[in-house]
């Protein structure tokens, strides 16, 4: 059974309620749960809760707390996603495979060879969201991925926020990921973005930003041509394999 989300306000010494309706319709109405049942309760300050439950009401569940633990189910890395929107069955798998792989933040970047208007990547977003939230409880983390609102390519390169901006370009002599991530040193504090194109392929005038970019990392994946979805896993795993050590990997 999946982990659900609370606060810490639920909780009131070896009891913890459940009222929010998205966690309530899926114990109650699409689980079944029954009175006596376990659930694995997770609230904000990564405090995980063993619950059996009490009594199900027409709108909340009253658990018994039995056990309660510190996780460690996260990834010690400020990982982020800097996705340009992709179809709709891509992009809601690279959400879900990110948040598997403990990325901290999905960021809708709007590119000029995007299939997704800016205007529906907005109307997207609550969706990528859910799919978001529902992988963080399938998959146990303690913590839930966000998904930023879309911004342009430009924000992203010329954006301060990051310690190390990586951006995976096909079809150019750049320097492999592997190559690259073995020069890098990334402590934990370190901000990382990867930044992965469109289905076509980034610009002629997208090449020209990033060449231009000082900070910005230019890398290739491998003599195969991926499809954008299996280049950003690809991306993120080897990332996360290079800095593990270093960082943490719970």
């Amino acid at each position: 059974m999946p982990q659900f989300f609370i606060s810490s306000k639920d909780v009131n010494s070896d009891i913890a309620v459940i009222t929010d309706k998205e966690n309530y319709h899926h114990i109650a109405r699409v689980l079944r749960a029954k009175t006596g049942e376990i659930l694995t309760l997770i609230d904000e300050n990564q405090t995980r809760y063993k619950v059996v439950i009490r009594n199900i009401d027409s709108k909340s569940i009253t658990t018994k707390v039995v056990d309660v633990e510190k996780s460690n189910h996260y990834l010690n890395l400020q990982l982020v996603l800097v996705q340009s929107v992709l179809k709709t069955d891509a992009q809601n798998l690279v959400v879900q495979k990110a948040t598997e792989l403990g990325v901290k933040e999905i960021i809708p970047v709007i590119t000029d060879n995007c299939v997704i208007k800016p205007s529906i990547a907005a109307e997207k977003s609550g969706k990528w969201q859910k799919i978001a939230n529902e992988a963080a409880k399938q998959c146990e983390r303690s913590d839930i991925l966000k998904v930023l609102p879309a911004v342009s390519l430009d924000d992203i390169i010329n954006s301060s926020d990051y310690d190390i901006k990586i951006a995976c370009v096909e079809r150019t002599q750049k320097l492999p990921l592997k190559a690259c991530l073995k020069n890098l040193k990334a402590d934990k504090a370190a901000k990382i973005a990867v930044i992965i194109g469109p289905e076509g392929g980034f610009s002629a005038r997208e090449l020209q930003l990033f060449e231009h970019a000082k900070d910005i990392y230019k890398i290739s994946l491998g003599n195969l041509i991926l499809r954008a979805e299996t280049a950003a896993i690809t991306a993120l795993a080897n990332v996360i394999y290079e800095f593990e050590d270093d960082t943490g990997l719970h």
